[in-house]
């Protein structure tokens, strides 16, 4: 893509990354650089002013139960400022095709003939991975990476194909899980997961106060009351995230190097 693809009342879906802001791309902070208007969500840290302090910036964050912003608000707003032929970032956390609610805000904008465009960003599960010297996947023991929202409207139940995700070889990288996490364990082990699959929570992925808890499937329920009710939290479950002695694996580099 040219360098001149930032062309007034364009709309660019940028993703933030988990916090970090040295996980962004050079796209990323190259289109920073360029808006004349940033409307950021709650999970951007506060670094990426920094990146940008020529637009101005307008938060539009939504956390769980605390709505700041509603949906259709935020599409009005992008509408807007397309239309008054502005360079707009729509910087989300993570990678804004990943439960980002990108569908929403392209169909809107598209519908009213507005040019989006999307960069890609760096996912909590990749970060959270690579925080905790852990693997998405395993050759042998997991095949697959199912990556799974755990979030449901007040009064719902957490409908899920709960079979499918017990299946023994797979990841499952559980996206706003905290609050749901009990459950989760009880279906996954109900389904025919066994209750020694090792967990990893991470909380505040990338940034200065990340935490990386660990565990089994069958104790995730009582971790995750070590986390406060309003900090990103990212479960992985799964045999390719089982702890690995870091000194081991260093000690094996250096003999093959």
């Amino acid at each position: 893509m040219p360098a001149d693809d930032f062309a007034p009342g364009t709309v660019w879906l940028v993703g933030a990354g988990p916090g970090d802001p040295d996980l962004l791309t050079r796209k990323a902070e190259r289109l920073l650089a360029q808006a004349d208007l940033i409307f950021f969500d709650a999970l951007v840290g506060d670094a990426m002013f920094d990146l940008a302090p020529q637009a101005e910036w307008i938060s539009v964050g939504k956390r769980s139960g605390r709505h700041s912003v509603p949906q259709d608000r935020i599409n009005d707003l992008l509408l807007l400022a397309a239309q008054q032929r502005r360079r707009i970032v729509r910087l989300k956390g993570g990678d804004p095709s990943i439960f980002g609610r990108s569908a929403e805000e392209m169909d809107h904008l598209v519908a009213n003939g507005v040019t989006v465009r999307i960069c890609p960003g760096v996912t909590s599960a990749s970060a959270a991975a690579a925080s905790g010297l852990a693997s998405l996947t395993l050759r042998g023991l997991a095949r697959k990476l199912t990556f799974v929202t755990a979030h449901a409207r007040a009064g719902e139940d957490l409908t899920l194909d709960w079979k499918s995700l017990a299946e023994p070889d797979a990841t499952l990288a559980i996206y706003m899980g905290r609050s749901a996490a009990g459950e989760i364990a009880r279906r996954l082990i109900a389904a025919g997961r066994s209750p020694d699959t090792p967990v990893m929570i991470a909380v505040n992925v990338s940034r200065p106060d990340e935490r990386i808890l660990r565990g089994r499937l069958k104790a995730l329920g009582f971790l995750v009351r070590a986390i406060s009710d309003d900090a990103p939290t990212l479960l992985l479950i799964g045999e390719a995230v089982a702890q690995r002695d870091a000194a081991g694996i260093a000690a094996a580099v250096a003999t093959r190097c």
